[in-house]
């Protein structure tokens, strides 16, 4: 069962993409509910919301055309599930597609949260549509969230890709470096995936070594967050300067450097924990406190 909300004023951070309002209840309804079940529209990474000053990601009906359905958990004592719909299928009228990211803004932090939830769960249902060791297809496993090969017994998860973040200070000043992916200007904090065998701490100072060319001394643990773009949980953490001059790699780093509450660069969205990391450090509060 999903843990009871947290009050927000006792986090460093409100994961926008953290789902509380649906509590999933194991075992699922082997066939979902002809009636009274809210629908969340998946189609590859948008979501159909409802027009009007007031949008809505919970649809009453599911479309003929739906793909893999999931069951998501409940809401209140109503079942919610997602269905993967086609790129091409109708949706109800009055709806559009609109991409996860796009919603920040529009409708509630909770609704952004099941809904990220609902496109990471049935894309997971599409990576697992075929047994990974064995190719048989696979069948839902009704007490908890797995699919399960009748052929040969492997059970497989939704993947979860643990990945770190950081936030390095100096003084009065914080690093950012550009990613070749990012829009033209932006900048943000070092992250990068744990690699097979190594702890969050080793992953952090081996991507800020590799990316930027210097070390780092105090690292501290900060908040963590699910990151739905594919499935990534995102561990945060702060740490000072130690030693070396930046080196970027000019990989996954084209563009990095030390900055000032006074002249910081075009940063990321607040939806996200590297954000987050910033504007905690600009308002100098939470954990940043030098040792």
């Amino acid at each position: 069962m999903m843990p009871r909300p947290v009050p927000s004023g006792s986090l460093p951070h409100c994961a926008v993409f953290s789902v509380t309002t649906l509590t999933p209840q194991f075992p699922q309804p082997a066939i979902v509910p002809a009636t009274g079940v809210l629908w969340v529209l998946v189609s590859d990474q948008s979501i159909a919301i409802s027009d009007g000053e007031k949008p809505q990601i919970y649809a009453p009906v599911c479309p003929s055309q739906a793909g893999p359905v999931e069951y998501l958990g409940h809401f209140g004592a109503t079942p919610c599930y997602a269905a993967g719909l086609q790129a091409d299928a109708p949706l109800p009228e009055g709806w559009a597609g609109v991409g996860v990211r796009e919603l920040y803004g529009r409708i509630p932090d909770e609704d952004i949260a099941v809904a990220s939830f609902a496109v990471r769960i049935i894309g997971s249902a599409k990576m697992s549509r075929f047994c990974g060791r064995c190719g048989h297809e696979t069948v839902p496993v009704l007490t908890e969230r797995a699919k399960r090969c009748p052929a040969c017994g492997l059970v497989t998860h939704p993947r979860i890709s643990p990945a770190i973040i950081v936030l390095i200070t100096r003084g009065d000043e914080i690093l950012l470096a550009r990613s070749p992916r990012f829009p033209v200007g932006m900048h943000s904090v070092i992250a990068g995936f744990v690699e097979p065998g190594e702890t969050l701490e080793h992953a952090v100072h081996r991507e800020v070594q590799e990316e930027v060319g210097i070390t780092i001394k105090n690292l501290r643990y900060f908040a963590s967050e699910p990151w739905p773009f594919p499935d990534s949980l995102m561990i945060a953490f702060v740490a000072d300067y130690a030693a070396g001059e930046i080196a970027i790699d000019n990989n996954e780093i084209v563009g990095a450097g030390w900055f000032g509450r006074d002249n910081l660069p075009q940063l990321p969205k607040k939806l996200s924990i590297s954000r987050a990391l910033i504007d905690r450090w600009v308002e100098r509060k939470g954990p940043f406190s030098e040792t």
